[in-house]
């Protein structure tokens, strides 16, 4: 298991579990925020099922990429094994550049049951084609209801994409019970141009300390935004999304009989009168209410599936995980959306997060006598979601303030430097292994009484006996960051024994639990650990994070 700074663990008696979460890290895929590339964009709208990891195979609807068009583009580019279904959940992440002229074009693949369906694009001014006039939209209907033409189904979406940042879709047709089906998804607009800081500086040397481990760049922009705060090393899209999976049960339920009854009809002989559903709002009589959600997801994923990697073949309608990951002193860049009825108060430890921008608008103060604004968000103990809202935010962790040095310096024989910048941090060298610490805690230690090889400086902590924790094999025998860290901190007796330990050498990295502050929220079906939950793994420079898997 990855070291674990989780105070609240400790405080909720959380502990043991969070010790069974390590053995599911074994294997450590990253998230990143994957998509498909505009500024057209060929989708569907169909029946799908999704996978919880109680076993469930829960009945869905989600919008993907129409199988009659060419093959997407797929964002990042060097995220291999890339797929888009016909239906997925949530649906394709399209990220497009400010100013383009989108086109979405939508086939209505659904089951007859379902009627029309259609697609909101918030914050833009939408011109529709085709299709039929809804209530809030123009909605693709169904092909039992077409009578005009083989391509009635089809209703077409343009926009320009006037504002850059984090932005949602959904269905705008009875969205009660289509959007709680999974028809939403997310719009990332990259900004037209680059504000300077963003490619020199602090920015330019974290990009170079990539290099000496050939780590690749999976950003989609290097800033959020045209704003000189809005700049990023890394970044990842969470979607927020419940479920009441009997809603699903009585859809689908509906959707069989209505299937059914069309099927015993063709087959009569005589042939008799389809009874099949031809009701343009559909023919589905299902109750949203009360609403009682015993599902929470990331991405379309329950913990521990948001941790496996994205585009697992395991969850074929389920593409895009949720588990973060960085190195100290990056700028990591948060998009985040509320897609549920519910609002879901997240938290990410080890930091809060520097709110950017809610619903794709700067939060800026005024202008000063120069013409410059500065960043004015809050800073959020949990990113709040409420439904159909979006939030970038700005997520940094470097050690300073825990008091003691996170690399495990100082022990015998040890020649690390930690020369500061005029902000404090070790920048001059971007190929070392404690690339940005925090030099005012250099060679302190964190344990109260070291031993052998260790510092002879107490530090504020004892430590508990090694041969009485419970460690899993993601446990790395010490609680320091990175290479140095096995030279402390273990003790006479090395725990864990030789040849178990998965988090060692170049890793030995921490993991922050991020999860929902609802306490039912973390759970699946009402069975803990679940539902929203993930770990911010942090890792010294020495380890590559890999974003392709």
């Amino acid at each position: 298991m990855h070291n674990i700074n989780e105070k609240s663990l400790l405080t909720s008696g959380l502990w043991c579990a969070t010790i069974a979460i390590g053995s599911l890290l074994a294997v450590a895929a990253q998230a990143a925020a994957p998509g498909i590339a505009g500024p057209s964009f060929n989708l569907s709208a169909a029946a799908t099922r999704i996978s919880q990891p109680n076993g469930k195979y829960v009945y869905a609807w989600g919008y993907g990429c129409d199988q009659t068009q060419a093959a997407p583009a797929f964002l990042p580019a060097n995220i291999g094994g890339a797929t888009c279904p016909a239906a997925q959940l949530p649906g394709p992440t399209l990220i497009v550049h400010e100013n383009d002229m989108v086109s979405v074009t939508l086939t209505n693949n659904l089951p007859a049951a379902a009627g029309n369906t259609s697609m909101l694009f918030p914050g833009f001014q939408v011109t529709a084609t085709g299709g039929t006039a809804g209530l809030l939209v123009q909605e693709a209907p169904n092909l039992a209801t077409c009578t005009a033409n083989a391509a009635c189904n089809v209703v077409t979406y343009t926009f320009k994409a006037t504002s850059p940042g984090t932005h949602s879709y959904y269905s705008g047709t009875q969205g009660d019970l289509q959007v709680e089906l999974g028809l939403f998804g997310a719009l990332i607009v990259l900004p037209a141009s680059v504000p300077g800081n963003c490619d020199a500086g602090i920015a330019l040397q974290n990009l170079a300390a990539k290099v000496p481990t050939n780590e690749q760049d999976f950003r989609l922009a290097h800033s959020a935004y045209g704003h000189p705060s809005s700049c990023y090393d890394r970044e990842y899209l969470f979607q927020f999304s419940e479920m009441d999976d009997n809603i699903h049960t009585a859809a689908e339920a509906q959707v069989i009989a209505d299937q059914n009854a069309t099927a015993a009809a063709l087959a009569a002989v005589p042939p008799v009168a389809n009874p099949g559903c031809k009701s343009p709002s559909g023919c589905l009589v299902v109750p949203t209410e009360p609403y009682v959600p015993g599902y929470f997801m990331v991405n379309g994923r329950s913990m521990p599936d948001d941790m496996d990697p994205n585009y697992a073949p395991m969850y074929p309608s389920q593409p895009y995980n949720g588990n973060p990951h960085m190195h100290p002193g990056e700028l990591t860049l948060l998009r985040i959306i509320g897609q549920g009825r519910w609002q879901h108060p997240f938290h990410e430890h080890a930091n809060h997060v520097r709110v950017l921008a809610r619903d794709a608008n700067l939060l800026l103060t005024p202008k000063d006598i120069n013409g410059n604004t500065l960043p004015a968000g809050p800073l959020m103990f949990t990113t709040t979601t409420t439904p159909g809202m979006t939030l970038d935010g700005i997520f940094y962790w470097t050690g300073k303030g825990l008091n003691w040095d996170v690399f495990g310096h100082g022990y015998a024989g040890d020649a690390s430097v930690c020369i500061p910048d005029a902000n404090g941090y070790y920048t001059s060298a971007p190929a070392a292994s404690n690339y940005y610490e925090w030099c005012g805690d250099h060679n302190k230690a964190l344990e109260k009484n070291p031993t052998s090889t260790q510092i002879a400086s107490g530090g504020p902590v004892t430590l508990p006996d090694p041969n009485i924790v419970t460690n899993g094999a993601w446990y790395s025998g010490t609680p320091y960051l990175g290479p140095d860290a096995l030279a402390r901190a273990v003790g006479a007796t090395p725990i864990p024994p030789s040849g178990t330990v998965a988090n060692s050498g170049g890793e030995a990295g921490y993991a922050y639990m991020w999860h929902s502050h609802n306490e039912r929220e973390i759970t699946t079906d009402n069975v803990f650990p679940g539902g929203m939950m993930m770990m911010m793994l942090v890792d010294p420079r020495a380890f590559v994070i890999d974003e392709s898997n």
